[in-house]
């Protein structure tokens, strides 16, 4: 794995007070505690003797009754803010002070790992039209963690359990309340980090592959972005079908590991026509194409149909060009999008289909039943996520930048909290050896020297001048010798 070091950075607030209310669909409520003078009230009268306890006023109908099961008042934790649209310095890592209790049907999470999409780095530039709310926002579609605290009414979770969750939103916090129904009890041999890089990679290319295109045996099928989440998981998915035949685009350096993953026939995009690669190949066409890119590339896609061949578009990677958004690049590409009509599609025997996870927010039972099926594949050993990068919150701007240059191979995760690389510590200690070995020597070569000038001590006395200017000289080189040493930090 690659560690996260360098580059832009979010701001970090030290510590800010949630206010009440949910900060985003998946932000948790904000208990607010009542203030002292409204749970006791003061007796106006003297109290009769015997009498106290009927003097005692009843607490106060809007005090909540605490339980082991609440996050307590001060408790603090992180959360991933867009605090508006723009480059990667709109990215701010909060730390909130709150008791975030979990309503009736939720549960509440502490998250260890968070999953990276495209999606997030759309939201940034203000191109994705699903986020809960406009900024200020936390992002966040998939996390795992643990369930440490159940709602009113949930019967299928206990705390304890470790839990994959999809949402629409909001996920990228260390504390999150969400609904249970959105929650998948993780396998025992499954990390956090595969966890959290499965629902929303996994479950695209899924009903991609199975419910609008009908992946059967002997089909062809074209990936874009090959090496990518989606491209992975679509590659594992295929190879669950014989004799699948897969075209993937990725960089040159990217071919040997999408080719291990189960790619057919990699394509560098950057220096090949991956239109003329795949007629070279296959001269009709391809059975099925997912299409993640938009602009001008969903017309070559779409021409690169067979008859009954089937095209999903799922994402506009084209539009989003930079860090920040080109106002020239997105009306290039608008002007270059594909449009077919009915008749054209009548004609050529093809359909388009269009798919969006997050507008299958409210599909509940669609998508757990897709996600029971990813889990058994999971379990047989089907499919098992490729994990890139690991990086802290604080590191969300680099971890971005990771995923937009295309430099990714696999799922890109964010942590709430990272520990730094071993490697850093390997590394200092044949320092600190080497120090030690370098002291020594010094040690030595003193002892060996103080020996010297005994020896020359017990000489002759006739001497005692010549051996009194050797002396001399030798200190003198001795001292320039220790100026020539490096110094050892």
């Amino acid at each position: 794995m690659m560690s996260a070091e360098g580059g832009d950075q979010p701001a970090v607030a030290e510590e800010a007070t949630a206010p009440g209310g949910d900060q985003s669909e998946a932000g948790g409520r904000q208990q607010q505690q009542p203030d002292a003078s409204e749970r006791n009230v003061e007796a106006q009268q003297e109290e009769a003797p015997g009498k106290e306890e009927q003097q005692q006023q009843p607490p106060s109908k809007e005090e909540p009754t605490p339980t082991k099961e609440e996050a307590q008042p001060g408790e603090q934790y992180k959360a991933v803010v867009l605090t508006s649209f723009g480059g990667y310095d709109k990215l701010r890592v909060e730390r909130r002070t709150g008791a975030m209790v979990p309503a009736a049907g939720e549960v509440r999470i502490r998250v260890h790992a968070c999953g990276l999409n495209f999606a997030e780095l759309m939201a940034r530039q203000g191109l994705y039209d699903c986020l809960p709310k406009k900024p200020p926002v936390v992002l966040g579609m998939e996390c795992a963690g643990e369930v440490d605290a159940v709602g009113e009414g949930v019967e299928d979770r206990n705390v304890g359990d470790r839990v994959l969750v999809v949402n629409r939103g909001g996920l990228w916090q260390s504390l999150v309340c969400v609904a249970a129904t959105k929650t998948f009890i993780m396998p025992n041999e499954m990390s956090f980090e595969e966890g959290a890089a499965i629902p929303v990679n996994y479950i695209t290319a899924y009903m991609m592959l199975f419910d609008f295109a009908n992946l059967r045996e002997g089909k062809s099928v074209l990936l874009h972005m090959a090496a990518g989440g989606v491209g992975i998981a679509a590659t594992q998915l295929c190879k669950t079908v014989p004799n699948v035949t897969l075209f993937g685009t990725a960089s040159a350096s990217k071919h040997d590991i999408i080719r291990e993953q189960g790619v057919t026939h990699p394509i560098d995009y950057r220096s090949l026509d991956y239109v003329a690669e795949v007629r070279k190949i296959s001269p009709k066409g391809v059975d099925i194409v997912l299409d993640p890119l938009g602009g001008s590339d969903n017309a070559k896609n779409y021409n690169l149909l067979k008859p009954m061949g089937k095209m999903v578009i799922y994402g506009a990677a084209n539009f989003s060009t930079g860090e920040k958004t080109s106002v020239f690049s997105l009306a290039k590409n608008w002007l270059r999008s594909f449009n077919v009509s009915a008749m054209q599609l009548l004609r050529s025997n093809r359909a388009v289909s269009g798919y969006h996870l997050g507008y299958l927010d409210e599909e509940v039972e669609l998508v757990r039943s897709v996600m029971a099926n990813l889990l058994d594949l999971y379990r047989q050993g089907h499919i098992k996520p490729r994990i890139d990068s690991t990086w802290a919150f604080e590191k969300v701007g680099d971890a971005m930048r990771q995923m937009h240059e295309r430099k990714n191979i696999g799922k890109v995760i964010l942590v709430p909290e990272k520990d730094e690389p071993e490697e850093e510590s390997e590394k200092e200690e044949p320092k600190k050896d080497g120090s030690k070995k370098e002291g020594s020597k010094k040690e030595g070569s003193k002892k060996d020297d103080s020996k010297k000038e005994g020896s020359k001590k017990e000489g002759s006395k006739k001497n005692d001048t010549k051996k009194e200017g050797a002396k001399k000289d030798d200190s003198k080189e001795g001292e320039s010798k220790k100026e020539e040493e490096p110094e050892v930090k």
